[in-house]
């Protein structure tokens, strides 16, 4: 099977992630990159042994497929413009500013036959991906994703940087959208929201109480899901994780009273989590599913629905400040 052709437009830190992978999957020729920045598009160029092209279009008519790692306001010309030259694309996450411009995305992909992924990484954590097999009907799910301050990103907020990984983990693993969102969230450094709580309730009952900071002292991100025959801790940051299992024993034929009303048992069980690096392997599904292996990295609607209930969030957080903003006044 041949390599497929890939190219990286914005080399910024992630674009740049990007590229380095595509340069050590066989899946992959990396053909160059594309970035407004010239001097350092070439300089990433250089280190990965690839072309750096002076346009997107010049890059786009040597391409089969292009990973998408511009800023977020940019991210629907690019793909549609991706789509026009019948080029397949990865989009980093969020997938777009609004709903609105994803749908357009993925009008556009639809219209041109191309594929639209989007690169929600953290599905491809090797953690994730161990214990997704046990993940049935949670009835609870607890994150907290914690980094430190970094000056980049600031033009979205915490919900869109760092916590829209773990909404589309929820939305993945409940196989549904909530039926209720409240939020909270405070802008510390940045004129958006930097630290974030949310809680999502979902038809069937579950409740996922998810929290983000970008102004944390440390690093954290795990995740914890709580269903009625097991207890599933990861740690995404570390990619390890523990299980706990409860079994219902059968009591013996015959037995009455307190012989037949055994307490269930609670067993370890081992996640077998390897060391793959989530980055590759999402680049490497992206890749196969062109080829007509496996699914990909997140389909596009996928992102779209991760986007809405980052967007559901941020109404609710700022209905809650526009709350604390009529208490004040009405204190003064």
């Amino acid at each position: 099977m041949e390599p497929v052709r890939v190219g990286v437009w914005g080399v910024g830190v992630w674009g740049e992630k990007h590229a380095r992978v595509y340069q050590a999957l066989p899946e992959a020729t990396l053909v160059g990159v594309f970035d407004l920045h010239g001097e350092h598009a070439a300089e990433v160029a250089a280190s990965h042994a690839c072309r750096a092209f002076e346009s997107a279009e010049a890059m786009l008519a040597e391409c089969e497929a292009v990973s998408i790692a511009v800023p977020t306001v940019a991210h629907r010309e690019a793909a549609e413009r991706a789509a026009a030259a019948g080029v397949h694309a990865l989009v980093e996450k969020p997938m777009a500013p609004t709903v609105a411009d994803a749908d357009a995305m993925i009008g556009a992909a639809r219209r041109a036959g191309v594929m639209l992924q989007v690169g929600q990484v953290e599905r491809f954590n090797p953690a994730l991906v161990a214990a997704r097999p046990h993940i049935a009907r949670p009835m609870f799910i607890e994150a907290h994703r914690l980094a430190l301050f970094q000056p980049r990103s600031l033009d979205i907020d915490v919900v869109f940087d760092l916590m829209i990984h773990d909404i589309d983990a929820v939305l993945d693993c409940v196989g549904a959208s909530p039926a209720s969102v409240s939020a909270v969230g405070v802008a510390v450094m940045s004129r958006n929201e930097d630290i974030a709580n949310a809680r999502l309730e979902f038809a069937d009952g579950c409740v996922a109480n998810l929290t983000a900071s970008r102004v944390s002292k440390e690093r954290l991100r795990r995740i914890r899901f709580f269903q009625a025959d097991a207890y599933i801790a990861l740690d995404l940051s570390a990619r390890t994780g523990e299980m706990l299992r409860v079994e219902r024993r059968q009591p013996p034929p015959g037995a009455i009273g307190l012989a037949a009303a055994a307490p269930p048992v609670i067993r370890p069980v081992t996640l077998e989590v390897d060391e793959a690096e989530p980055l590759m392997r999402e680049l490497a599904a992206f890749l196969g599913s062109l080829r007509g292996a496996g699914g990909g990295a997140a389909p596009a609607e996928a992102g779209r629905d991760a986007l809405r209930v980052a967007q559901e969030v941020r109404e609710a957080m700022r209905r809650r400040a526009q709350q604390w903003s009529i208490r004040t006044s009405v204190a003064s």
